[in-house]
């Protein structure tokens, strides 16, 4: 069992930037893939962002074609974290993000994540 704890939301300005974090509970964290999802009103959740562990030291990342070059993921295993660094946010990023884990392989479809935390909103003003 895994809990997790969106923080980071808010509101900013198109260009401007934001750093999301997710706080697991867990001792194996390291080993869990960790993905960001977004959803807004009225619409489908998708896929952002997954932060995997493929084996050793080593992890790889994922990203939407919507926010690559622009959003980075990344992990702290020592603080049980993973950060999402949004920059050149538009105001289609207006949504609310939600971090989810798995156990598993990382997917960009949210029906492979058991985990999930409830949310923080960020809203982008053109």
């Amino acid at each position: 069992q895994v809990q997790l704890v969106e923080s980071g939301g808010g509101l900013v300005q198109a260009g401007g930037s934001l750093r999301l974090s997710c706080a697991a509970s867990g001792r194996t964290f390291s080993r869990y893939a960790i993905a960001w999802f977004r959803q807004d009103v009225e619409k489908e959740r998708e896929f952002v962002a997954a932060h995997s562990w493929s084996g050793s030291s080593t992890y790889y990342a994922d990203y939407a074609d919507s926010v690559k070059g622009r959003f980075t993921i990344s992990r702290d295993n020592a603080k049980n974290t993973v950060y999402l660094q949004m920059n050149s946010l538009k105001p289609e990023d207006t949504a609310v993000y939600y971090c989810a884990a798995t156990t598993g392989r990382s997917s960009d479809n949210r029906f492979g994540y058991a985990y999930w935390g409830q949310g923080t909103q960020v809203t982008v003003s053109s």
